[in-house]
């Protein structure tokens, strides 16, 4: 059976990239490319043999009618009422939102707890749609205990982003969050700035947000002290004269299965900048929800990236189009 999927913002440039992304793991997908002004979405459509909707993320309820059932929606733009969400649990669809910070999860998290998904509702507003997390997560496979868990991300200002990535940063206050000494702490983000070392060569001052990554490296790391810093800076693609780039620092400490102290940095760069980062993220988690891994479909329910998918499946798919991942140990 042919599965539909609609992706609201599918003609954006993350949308748009997940869109070409799908067709070319699933020539059969049903794919909808929706939003206000479906006219601009009409070369892509023709480009992949998909389909054009007039959607209003307002009142997305008459579009969604008329249009019948879907399988799963992807919210590739801000749904600041949830209405994308609530008209997947109304009709049993999945759903995979992108842009969700800390303190908007809670209206969609009771949602779903008083109305069970009958498939995944997944919040992936994690930074990049869930890559760095999920990278994360493969790196912490062989600690026994993390101390200390950290997350950074550098922002290059010639890299040219869409309007929805654009209002997704705006959607960042100053107020941050932080684990410290087991202790989760609501701080002002521009007081607890550092200095981060991206690469040789490349630094930059950052300061902490309220990014889901922050809660999900507690859950997964188990760690007392947790953060997620953005800064802007040169890029390592800028500096080579290239494209401007886009990377993610992972940093953890503590001690290996060996009992041996240990410090590992993963760096997470993409070629083609952050939107084409973050549109691979909610790729491989569309795959999971879709079942285009040839495994069974996930069962319905609130879910995470981290929660969905492995971090070995992600990886292969994320280096398959062009992310680089390079990792440093220093174990003494």
């Amino acid at each position: 059976m042919v599965q539909r999927v609609l992706i609201a913002g599918g003609y954006g440039a993350v949308g748009g990239t997940v869109a070409r992304y799908l067709r070319r793991l699933a020539p059969d997908l049903d794919i909808i490319l929706a939003g206000r002004s479906p006219e601009s979405g009409a070369a892509l459509a023709r480009e992949i043999g998909a389909k054009t909707l007039r959607l209003d993320v307002a009142d997305p309820a008459a579009a969604l009618v008329d249009l019948g059932p879907v399988d799963l929606i992807v919210a590739a733009l801000q749904d600041r009422s949830d209405a994308l969400i609530h008209a997947a649990l109304a009709q049993g669809a999945a759903h995979i939102g992108i842009t969700k910070v800390v303190e908007e999860t809670g209206p969609a998290v009771f949602a779903a707890l008083h109305a069970p998904p009958r498939r995944p509702i997944v919040l992936a507003g994690h930074w990049a749609a869930g890559v760095p997390i999920l990278v994360a997560r493969q790196a912490i496979g062989d600690f026994a205990r993390v101390e200390s868990a950290a997350m950074a991300a550098l922002y290059d200002e010639r890299d040219a982003v869409g309007p929805m990535s654009a209002a997704d940063a705006e959607a960042f206050s100053g107020r941050a969050l932080l684990r410290r000494a087991g202790q989760w702490a609501w701080v002002d983000g521009g007081e607890h700035s550092r200095a981060l070392r991206l690469a040789d060569g490349l630094e930059a001052t950052v300061q902490p947000l309220a990014a889901l990554d922050v809660p999900s490296l507690a859950a997964i790391t188990g760690a007392p002290d947790i953060r997620f810093d953005f800064g802007m800076g040169e890029s390592i693609g800028t500096r080579a004269g290239g494209r401007a780039s886009h990377e993610a620092l992972i940093e953890i400490a503590g001690a290996l299965r060996s009992g041996q102290p240990a410090r590992r940095r993963v760096l997470v760069s993409d070629p083609k900048g952050v939107d084409h980062m973050t549109a691979l993220g909610a790729l491989v988690v569309a795959e999971r929800v879709l079942g285009l891994d040839g495994l069974p479909l996930p069962a319905g329910g609130l879910a995470l990236p981290e929660t969905l998918v492995t971090p070995e499946a992600a990886i292969a798919r994320f280096e398959q189009f062009g992310v680089r991942i390079t990792t440093e140990t220093d174990a003494s």
